[in-house]
């Protein structure tokens, strides 16, 4: 079979004949999981599942790991995100990629790396919108963008349209018009994605982000300001961007196939 087969290859060599049964379940046993030593189990089978691929942490994982991780999740699947990664990780995927002849995109304001064999990403019709109250906001903004553009959304953006100047969202928001979800990082006090969800007829999904100071500093203010919202919105985590794009993107698919 081959290496990055999908569960609908798999059965369809199977009616030709082309596989045993036996082979059949082995190959789709091997979609779901694979093992990396005694040091990690592999959801390949993810994206299949869920439709939303595995995203590799590297935040506290020891350099090699996360290497060795990396590289079997790219000769399983095509494909591998990985995400906070500091300078030392950077490098040692970047020398990774050019000894194994693997194709790298780094993204320095999301903090990933994306490896490839040169499988591409299968593209829909589903379109996200992402904004932020300020540019302290786009590192977690980033972070959406990239997941969601992974899997398979048109993503359009516009930074820095915050309250503090809110003539800025309404050029913003006429740019997002085809988009059919939104996502809105915000910092400090958190306004911007509850005035997004009152003004828009789509699903708004919030995301505080780790700035501000003093009392309820560092997203807490905005986390509290989202969840009291009298908007209709989906409030993530504190600096959870990949969360937001992951749910979007799969609103957006959504939408998109059923329009």
């Amino acid at each position: 079979m081959h290496p990055h087969a999908t569960i609908r290859d798999v059965l369809d060599a199977f009616r030709t004949g082309d596989i045993s049964l036996e082979e059949a379940e082995d190959a789709i046993g091997g979609l779901r999981l694979d093992q990396v030593g005694d040091l990690a189990h592999l959801d390949l089978g993810r994206g299949i599942r869920c439709g939303i691929p595995e995203v590799i942490l590297a935040e506290g994982k020891d350099v090699g790991d996360v290497t060795r991780i990396a590289l079997q999740m790219v000769r399983s699947s095509g494909r591998v995100i990985v995400s906070r990664v500091d300078d030392e990780h950077v490098r040692a995927l970047a020398s990774l990629a050019a000894k194994e002849a693997i194709r790298v995109e780094h993204n320095e304001r999301a903090r990933m790396v994306i490896l490839s064999d040169g499988t591409p990403v299968q593209t829909h019709r589903g379109v996200v919108g992402i904004l932020t109250a300020g540019t302290a906001d786009i590192r977690v903004a980033e972070e959406a963008r990239v997941i969601a553009g992974e899997m398979g959304c048109k993503v359009l953006t516009a930074y820095d349209v915050g309250v503090a100047g809110i003539h800025r969202l309404f050029s913003a928001l006429k740019g997002m018009s085809g988009a059919h979800v939104f996502v809105v990082a915000a910092g400090r006090e958190g306004t911007l994605p509850s005035l997004v969800a009152g003004l828009v007829d789509r699903p708004v999904i919030g995301v505080p982000v780790s700035t501000g100071y003093g009392h309820r500093g560092k997203g807490e203010a905005a986390l509290a300001s989202m969840l009291q919202s009298c908007s209709v919105l989906t409030v993530v985590n504190i600096d959870a961007g990949i969360i937001a794009g992951a749910f979007a993107a799969r609103i957006a698919k959504m939408v998109a196939d059923h329009e």
